[in-house]
């Protein structure tokens, strides 16, 4: 099984590889996700983190508060299954990399 593989290349390897998944991980921080409810009534945008960074609410929401309160968790929700999404996906893509570097 090991006999095409070159052990004394490892230590290498595992750098790339630990600056890859470093670099991954610091482009999928580093998007932006706005998700809307209510017909763009409520935007909520995170960065890549899942943090919340802005919150825009239509002034017309402002005098009900159970609307508001509905189409705020509904657009955080989103917003957040959009950065788990992009989490799956950089993970993914790291471990295919982190395969192909086998391979070589």
């Amino acid at each position: 099984m090991f006999d095409q593989f070159d052990f004394s290349k490892m230590g290498a390897m595992f750098e790339a590889a630990q600056e890859q998944a470093k670099k991954m991980q610091e482009d999928a921080e580093s998007k932006i996700f706005t998700a809307k409810s209510g017909g763009g009534m409520v935007k909520v945008t995170m960065n890549g983190k899942g943090e919340v960074i802005d919150i825009d609410i239509d002034d017309s929401l402002l005098e009900d508060k159970e609307s508001l309160q509905i189409l705020l968790i509904s657009a955080i929700n989103d917003a957040i299954n959009m950065v788990e999404e992009n989490k799956k996906h950089a993970a993914a893509q790291m471990l295919s990399s982190l395969g192909a570097s086998y391979q070589n």
